[in-house]
């Protein structure tokens, strides 16, 4: 029997695969299905800070200066069908009835007003909290290291209210990404995601207007966290799973090659259904038994820039052998 177990967070999982957070695990049933079609873990649904930050009149108060009004009616509509207690309800029932890891997640960009909340969290059964940092910075007078410490604060108080293992999803923009990942895991976090798929923006040159892009991910964006994976695989201290364009079976091996604990699977859920889950699990079992490899922690990380015996092959020579090919 072949052991596709791997270790998230201080978790054992049955196998690396994890439904990210979307609207395919905003139930408890929903997190049975994942479960049935053989996720190793679930991400619920995102809470958003502002579900927890604001009461419904308070939002109603700001949005006219604050707010874009279908920003506004999107937080409404969420908090009542999908409110705090409600939350709490969805991490009791889904731990009820399944046995994988649940995960709770927050969409947060602040530490004010709702990181109490993550000892409820806490209480109500979730195995872990992952933070989705979702901050991006607008403002050319802000320095990088501020916006560093603006990640860092909520960490910390974050750390202050539970003993639950943290991840933090992440997006790629950093002026020094292994700097910033190992100033997180100084402040106690389990994980890293990699990466937070912002907003797609994109331009229609007929209307001219801003509009949103692509809504799913790709496997041509993978290239990005596999490469910060990689290079950033047991050199830091925590556990780093992928969340970007994870699509197929060798989407999957590639992250693991190069270290990832796990990976969070979404667009391609959405295309192509739940049951993708088996076609993956499956292509990673047919690929292992070709390769000899009798357990998923034969190979995590041996491609990664931690085990090379060429490290520039990471940095600049992959750079300049990638120009001689086109060239």
């Amino acid at each position: 029997m072949l052991d596709l177990t791997t270790n998230y967070l201080g978790m054992t999982l049955r196998n690396p695969l994890i439904v990210a957070s979307c609207s395919l695990t905003k139930s408890p049933d929903q997190v049975a299905r994942c479960e049935a079609n053989g996720a190793g873990a679930v991400v619920l649904k995102s809470l958003f800070e502002e579900q927890i930050q604001m009461e419904i009149q308070e939002i109603m108060d700001s949005a006219q200066s604050q707010w874009h009004p279908e920003s506004y009616d999107y937080i409404r509509q969420t908090k009542m069908e999908f409110g705090e207690e409600e939350y709490l309800d969805i991490i009791r029932e889904s731990k009820k009835g399944t046995s994988i890891p649940v995960i709770a997640s927050i969409n947060c960009f602040s530490a004010k007003g709702w990181t109490d909340y993550a000892k409820q969290i806490e209480m109500a059964g979730a195995d872990a909290i992952e933070l989705n940092i979702a901050t991006m910075p607008t403002d050319p007078s802000q320095m990088a290291s501020e916006v560093e410490q603006h990640y860092f604060a909520i960490v910390e108080e974050v750390k202050k209210r539970v003993t639950l293992p943290i991840a933090v999803k992440i997006g790629p923009y950093f002026s020094s990404l292994p700097n910033f990942a190992a100033g997180l895991t100084h402040r106690g976090i389990s994980g890293l995601v990699f990466f937070n798929r912002f907003y797609q923006f994109d331009v229609n040159t007929e209307s001219l207007q801003v509009t949103g892009g692509n809504r799913f991910s790709d496997s041509t964006e993978t290239s990005l966290p596999l490469r910060w994976i990689a290079l950033l695989a047991g050199r830091i201290k925590c556990d780093l799973a992928s969340s970007t364009g994870i699509h197929e079976t060798g989407d999957i091996i590639k992250h693991l090659l190069v270290g990832a604990s796990a990976v969070q699977v979404c667009s391609s859920l959405y295309i192509n259904g739940l049951s993708h889950l088996k076609t993956l699990t499956e292509g990673l079992t047919d690929w292992m038994l070709f390769h000899g490899f009798d357990s998923v922690d034969t190979f995590q990380g041996i491609l990664s820039l931690r085990h090379s015996k060429h490290p520039e092959h990471f940095t600049r020579m992959q750079y300049i052998k990638a120009l001689v090919n086109i060239e």
